[in-house]
């Protein structure tokens, strides 16, 4: 029987998990509800813990004192079970070439977006239009 099949194995009832974690039944079902954890289930549906599942309480428990809160502890356990060929595969940045044209186009409308450049006629009109032809 391999290491991670032991370890998987559900065998702690909550109360030993309690021991083991310091953590009470309210935060342990909590963290469950939340998705955290999932616990396996006996036919008279008490809820029975793995190795896997305590270290992964002692993790959020971890997580918990250095002031991180669900919704982030949930984006590194997501990061964490990501599929690794996924991570080692890098991520080219798209380039886009623009002409010049182009880049002046969005310049321009950047600038009328922001109120900086006005169609009318101004004082400073004469200054901006040689950017813009």
């Amino acid at each position: 029987m391999g290491d991670e099949i032991r370890r998987s194995m559900p065998l702690f009832p909550i109360g030993i998990v309690m021991q083991l974690t310091e953590l009470s039944a309210r935060q342990i079902r909590y963290y469950e509800e939340n998705g955290l954890i999932t616990p396996a289930r006996t036919e008279t549906n008490r809820r029975l813990y793995s190795f896997n599942d305590v270290d992964r309480l002692l993790e959020i428990k971890n997580l918990i004192e250095q002031k991180v809160n669900l919704a982030g502890i949930k984006q590194i356990f997501a990061v964490q079970n990501q599929d690794p060929e996924v991570d080692e595969k890098p991520v080219e940045p798209v380039k886009q070439e623009l002409s010049n044209s182009e880049l002046r186009r969005l310049l321009r409308n950047e600038l009328l977006q922001a109120g900086r450049f006005k169609k009318q006629s101004s004082p400073h009109h004469n200054d901006m239009s040689r950017f813009f032809h």
